[in-house]
């Protein structure tokens, strides 16, 4: 047996004739097929199934000492999850049929097209792999484990959506097919793509390219480099990422801005797994493992003829959505001190304690721009505090209170426009009664801190106050506001701090 590639599910080639080995081989290694194992004969095959995955088996029908019709049984018996490919000579196909019957994934007959025989071999590494990532997938929904957590340190979260997320990574991460990751801007979408690379346990490099803006000229010469003198200024060879990530991966944020020249070239890499360098005329294989990211909607952009479907239905075989912080609000706690323990270590501070009223304030925001809007704020929060115990809220407030500010403005031109921002109940309340209702329900969120609440109203404390004592001569809100204030309300001195 000969041992070439350094890829972890090598195709073995079986056949008598040496010839025949060096042959296939040579065509696999054009097609970018590199880890490949030689048996000339039979005889020593199962003993290597032992000794560790296989991908594939291409399998010749007749072999002195162990044929491949023996040969085939006892591997289709043995190891099911790996396609077996019959070779054979054009008078056998009967032969080969039946073989099909029992089991062997594919047939070829002699003499065989090399393309064909690359792409055969490519559609049972790709159905290996997804055997492979049903099976794991499969293991998650049985045990809910996460096998290799501390790829994800980089991602904070305790949510049962970013594990479920967690267990669908590490299903896929070992697949060679690119893998598509969406989600809006700040979700942390090149924190899963570094955590995808590191699961994936390929020796190379993760290399990363915005390709926002890049036109294709330069999309070109930053992904497959030049030869001297393609062009001018070209005074020196240069390799592209695609060299610089050999063996590793290459993620590629914004993808959706990808202009449509340019996706022709991406889908041609994906493709056929090989690219031109700008001013030469030999091709280079590809051996890279290609993650994008994108924050728009591509089935929106296809629909519009602003993004290639072909390329798309290529690009997202493996699709990871990260979900918006608002639709994980429990891991703000978690996040907040994350943020504010790395803040203080950054500044040379102590890190302060995180008063209460913040959490809450915090889980009534949007947060339009994610993990790295809230990451900010910690920022910023804890760079003005300058003294005292807790986390001081000033920085928190003027925030919100210029966010409350745009909103009314925003508010304002919708009226000026004509369009009704507000969808009225059926039954029209008062003014008095609306009222009634927005503070009942600015309560309820702040879980009964009136200056949470107050801050969500977009009035003072004192403010608040007034309408609070007005609302307490009724005797149903006056039950309401003494059970959510006796058992909601959080000092103003942070001393009910999380």
């Amino acid at each position: 047996m000969i041992k070439r590639g350094r890829e972890s599910l090598p195709v073995l080639l079986v056949d008598d004739e040496s010839t025949v080995l060096e042959s296939a081989e040579a065509v696999l290694q054009g097609a970018g097929i590199e880890s490949i194992e030689l048996f000339e004969g039979g005889t020593t095959v199962m003993e290597r199934m032992r000794h560790g995955p296989v991908g594939a088996v291409v399998l010749d029908l007749f072999m002195p000492n162990l044929s491949g019709t023996e040969l085939l049984p006892m591997l289709v018996s043995g190891y099911p999850h790996v396609p077996v490919i019959i070779i054979t000579a054009a008078q056998d196909v009967d032969i080969a049929v039946r073989c099909m019957k029992e089991g062997a994934f594919d047939y070829l007959v002699k003499p065989i097209d090399d393309k064909r025989f690359s792409i055969t071999i490519r559609h049972a590494l790709e159905v290996r792999s997804l055997k492979t990532q049903v099976d794991t997938l499969k293991h998650y929904l049985i045990t809910d484990d996460l096998r290799h957590a501390h790829s994800f340190s980089g991602i904070i979260s305790q949510s049962r959506k970013f594990r479920a997320l967690f267990q669908y990574a590490e299903a896929v991460a070992p697949s060679p097919e690119p893998i598509l990751i969406s989600g809006e801007t700040g979700v942390g979408k090149e924190k899963f793509a570094e955590a995808l690379h590191h699961l994936s346990g390929l020796p190379g490099r993760f290399v990363q390219l915005n390709v926002a803006g890049l036109d294709e000229t330069l999309f070109s010469d930053t992904l497959f480099g030049h030869r001297k003198g393609a062009f001018t200024g070209a005074h020196q060879n240069r390799e592209g990422l695609v060299a610089q990530a050999v063996d590793g991966t290459l993620f590629l944020d914004e993808i959706g801005d990808l202009s449509m020249a340019s996706q022709v070239k991406l889908l041609r890499l994906i493709q056929e797994q090989r690219y031109y360098p700008l001013g030469s005329d030999v091709a280079k294989n590809s051996r890279v493992r290609i993650i994008c990211a994108t924050n728009q909607n591509l089935d929106r952009s296809m629909l519009a003829n602003q993004f290639r479907a072909d390329l798309y239905y290529r690009l997202s075989v493996h699709q990871i959505q990260i979900p918006p912080l608002r639709d994980h609000k429990e891991d703000i706690p978690l996040l907040v001190r994350h943020f504010l323990e790395e803040a203080a270590t950054s500044m040379h501070k102590k890190a302060p304690i995180v008063p209460g009223e913040l959490i809450t304030l915090l889980k009534n925001h949007s947060f339009p721009g994610n993990v790295r809007e809230l990451r900010a704020m910690i920022y910023n929060a804890l760079a003005v505090h300058r003294s005292g115990p807790y986390l001081s809220m000033e920085s928190f407030r003027e925030l919100f209170q210029k966010r409350q500010a745009e909103g009314d403005q925003a508010g304002r031109m919708d009226l000026d426009s004509g369009q009704n921002s507000l969808r009225i109940l059926e039954q029209f309340p008062t003014l008095r009664n609306a009222e009634a209702i927005l503070i009942r329900e600015a309560l309820r969120r702040a879980g009964g801190n009136q200056g949470t609440a107050a801050l969500l109203l977009g009035i003072s404390r004192v403010a608040l106050n007034r309408r609070l004592t007005r609302l307490s001569t009724q005797p149903h809100w006056r039950e309401f506001l003494n059970q959510t204030l006796l058992h909601g309300e959080s000092p103003d001195d942070g001393s009910e701090a999380w």
